[in-house]
C-alpha cells in the first residue's frame, strides 16, 4: 500500500504485522551476531556459500532502504510538529 493511499487501513492488523516483523528482525539480528562473533569476515567470504551471502546482503540492503524511508517519514513528521 502506498503512502497516503485512499484504501481503508486495518490499523490492528498493521500493528500486529509490525510486532511480528520486529520479532523476526530481532531473531535475524541474533543469528547474524552469532555468526559475526564466531567468524571473521575473511573466513565468511572464503568459506561461505557465495550465493547465500549475496542473498543475505541483498535482504539486509532492502531492509536498510525500507527502514531509512520510514525513518525519514518519522523525522519529517517530528519536524512538522515543532
Amino acid at each position: 500500500m502506498q503512502f497516503g493511499s485512499k484504501k481503508n487501513l486495518d490499523v490492528v492488523r498493521l500493528k500486529s504485522d509490525l510486532a511480528a516483523a520486529g520479532i523476526e528482525l530481532l531473531s535475524a539480528q541474533c543469528a547474524a551476531d552469532r555468526v559475526r562473533l564466531q567468524y571473521s569476515p575473511h573466513d565468511i567470504v572464503t568459506f561461505g556459500e557465495r550465493s547465500a551471502l549475496k542473498r543475505s546482503i541483498a535482504s539486509a540492503q532492502a531492509l536498510c532502504h525500507f527502514f531509512a524511508e520510514i525513518d525519514a517519514h518519522i523525522k519529517h513528521r517530528e519536524d512538522s510538529t515543532e
